[in-house]
C-alpha cells in the first residue's frame, strides 16, 4: 500500500549567512560542528541541533523505507518563514528555499514532492513567488498560523489565498510564533500548549473570516491533526451559537459546517483521539504525516495507526489518497 507522509521538514545543508549580507537579524544559520550534525543558530544564540537527515536525501529515503513509506512531501522548517524580516529579503531567503526543495523533488520524484514558502509580510512579493513555485514544480506552500501576529483572516491575506485556488496550489498551516510563548518558556509549553492553540486560531481565523465560505477551492492542510480545534469544536459552536454578535460578524455560517472542507494530518500520538478525528473531519480528510525528522513527531510514521484495526480502505484513504486529493496528484506518479 502506497503511503506518503504529507507533514516533513527539510533544510539545504549549506546556507549563506543572510544575517551578514543583509546587515540585521536573526537569520538562521548552520554550525557544522562535527559529521552528522550541526547547530542551528538564531543570530548568535542556538536554537537546536540537528542531524543529516534534515539535510541529506539519500538518508532520509533509507529511513523512511523501514516504515514502509516510499514519498514524502518536504518543506522548509517553521523558523525559516523569516516574516519578520524586511520583504525584499524574506522574497530572497525564499526563493534559495524553494529552490532546494525544487531540486531535490526534479532528481526524486518518486520521493520528494515539494511545499514552497512565501514572504507573507507582503503579498504582491508573495503571490509573485506563488506563481514562480509553481512554475518550478512545487504542488504548493507552507504558511504559519499566523503573520507577525496577524490573523490569517485580515484582508492582505485573502490575494494569496485568492491566487493558491486559481493556481490549483496546495495550501498547508504550520504553528509558529506561538502566543504566549515569553510567558511559557519553561517545560516547553510554546510546543505542548502553544502549537495547538496556534492551529486553532488559524482554523477559526479562516472560518470566520470567510476564506473557506469565499474560496471553497482552496485545498488547505492543517498540521498535528488541526491542533485544539477538533477537540473544542463543540466550545466553538457554542460561542458561534451563544454570541452571534461577537463570533458571526464577517460570515453567518456555523463553524461545524466546515468540517469535511479541510485536510489535517494524522500526528495525535494517541489512537483514541485519532478515531475521533477521523470520526469528526471525516475520513477523508486525515493524512498521514510525521513532522520527521524532529523528536516531537510520529517518527514510527503511523506504526500505532496500524495497531487500530481500521479498514483496509480507511488506511489507504490516509496512507495516500487523502494527500493525493490535497495536493491534486495522481497515484500512478509514485507507484
Amino acid at each position: 500500500m502506497l503511503r506518503i507522509d504529507m507533514h516533513t521538514h527539510i533544510i539545504p545543508e549549506k546556507l549563506p549567512r543572510f544575517a551578514e549580507k543583509f546587515g540585521y537579524g536573526d537569520f538562521i544559520h548552520l554550525d557544522h560542528h562535527r559529521p552528522g550534525r550541526a547547530n542551528m543558530m538564531k543570530g548568535g544564540q542556538f536554537f537546536r541541533e540537528i542531524c543529516s537527515n534534515c539535510w541529506d536525501p539519500q538518508e532520509r529515503i533509507e529511513e523512511y523505507a523501514q516504515y514502509h513509506t516510499q514519498a514524502q512531501v518536504v518543506c522548509t522548517i517553521p523558523v525559516m518563514f523569516s516574516y519578520w524580516a524586511k520583504p525584499q529579503d524574506c522574497l530572497e531567503l525564499s526563493r534559495f528555499l524553494n529552490d532546494h526543495i525544487a531540486q531535490l523533488a526534479a532528481e526524486y520524484p518518486r520521493h520528494y514532492i515539494g511545499l514552497g514558502t512565501l514572504p507573507m509580510q507582503d503579498t504582491g512579493l508573495a503571490i509573485k513567488e506563488l506563481q514562480r513555485c509553481r512554475e518550478i514544480g512545487l504542488v504548493g506552500i507552507q504558511i504559519g498560523s499566523n503573520i507577525n501576529d496577524r490573523n490569517l483572516s485580515e484582508p492582505e491575506f485573502f490575494p494569496i489565498f485568492e491566487a493558491c485556488q486559481e493556481l490549483g496550489m496546495a495550501l498547508f498551516v504550520h504553528p509558529w510564533e506561538m502566543m504566549g510563548f515569553d510567558s511559557m518558556r519553561k517545560y516547553w509549553l510554546p510546543w505542548l500548549v502553544g502549537m495547538p492553540a496556534e492551529t486553532s486560531r488559524a482554523i477559526c481565523s479562516m472560518i470566520f473570516g470567510g476564506v473557506f465560505e469565499r474560496l471553497p477551492g482552496l485545498r488547505t492542510c492543517f498540521a498535528h491533526a488541526g491542533g485544539a480545534f477538533l477537540p473544542t469544536i463543540g466550545r466553538i459552536e457554542h460561542g458561534y451559537n451563544c454570541r452571534p454578535d461577537l463570533v458571526a460578524v464577517d460570515n453567518a455560517v456555523n463553524p461545524r459546517y466546515y468540517l469535511g472542507k479541510f485536510w489535517v494530518d494524522c500526528i495525535t500520538h494517541d489512537a483514541r483521539l485519532l478515531q475521533y478525528v477521523l470520526e469528526t473531519a471525516g475520513e477523508g480528510r486525515v493524512c498521514l504525516g510525521s513532522d520527521y525528522p524532529f523528536p516531537l513527531g510520529d517518527l514510527e510514521i503511523g506504526a500505532f495507526i496500524e495497531a487500530m484495526g481500521l479498514p483496509e480502505c480507511t488506511l489507504e484513504r490516509i496512507y495516500s489518497a487523502n494527500t493525493l486529493e490535497w495536493l491534486g496528484l495522481e497515484k500512478e506518479s509514485f507507484m
